[in-house]
């Protein structure tokens, strides 16, 4: 307000909806697509206004991100537990109980040998030959052309790390709601059975299930669809966030 810039106006610049830009005006953080996602745009937001981004992005992380699991306090019983007590508990076994169950697991293992022997020479056939076992395969693996098997992956988990500031627009498919929208230089990661993405320059890094994109890096604009174990190029007006 105090520049006199009107919301359409900072949309455009940032490429960021205007309902986002209001949630962040009203500190209605539960509104944007995830924690990832308000410290992106309020990034891109800041900088756009020539504000300190490093403060507002520090100021947010202390007030409404989640605390990790490591933060949280240790459970009554393992922080009442006293390893001097647990050690001389155990250590004043009697050391002949000890060898007892030492030698209970010997005659175990005896046995269970001698029942292997004796069931691996009940196998053979009427020549003399052993049966030979085939080795069982997941009906959902393939065999690879190196004898191995390798598994379908069921999602996409994909990972965009732009080399410079890069316009990316992401959705789970053709008509649903983006994902993610903006300008950034950080590198993201989605995971879904579908992702498609408008990148408006190929300047970045893409790996997908591990493994890295072919792309040539440039300023031109991009348009890809994955999904699990594949993908392709999106036609130019089709693309996530085309207008």
């Amino acid at each position: 307000m105090r520049q006199k810039i009107d919301i359409t106006e900072i949309e455009s610049k940032t490429k960021i909806r205007a309902k986002y830009l209001r949630a962040m005006e009203n500190e209605e953080f539960d509104l944007l697509p995830g924690s990832t996602f308000a410290k992106s745009f309020l990034r891109t937001y800041a900088d756009a206004l020539g504000l300190d981004s490093h403060r507002l992005v520090e100021e947010y992380r202390a007030q409404y991100e989640p605390r990790d699991e490591g933060d949280l306090p240790p459970l009554a019983g393992q922080a009442g537990r006293r390893p001097g007590r647990e050690r001389a508990r155990h250590g004043n076994r009697p050391p002949g109980r000890a060898i007892a169950i030492l030698g209970l697991v010997v005659a175990v293992l005896v046995v269970l040998v001698v029942i292997g022997a004796f069931s691996n020479s009940g196998k053979k056939n009427p020549s003399g030959s052993t049966q030979a076992t085939k080795p069982k395969t997941h009906p959902k693996e393939h065999r690879s052309s190196h004898g191995g098997s390798t598994t379908t992956p069921r999602r996409v988990d994909l990972v965009v790390t732009p080399s410079v500031a890069t316009y990316m627009c992401v959705d789970r498919g053709q008509g649903t709601t983006p994902v993610y929208q903006g300008i950034t230089d950080q590198p993201h990661t989605w995971k879904a059975r579908h992702l498609r993405i408008n990148l408006g320059k190929t300047s970045v890094t893409i790996t997908a299930n591990g493994k890295r994109v072919a792309l040539a890096q440039g300023p031109n604009p991009a348009g890809i669809d994955f999904t699990p174990g594949k993908h392709k190029n999106i036609p130019v007006g089709k693309r996530p966030c085309a207008t």
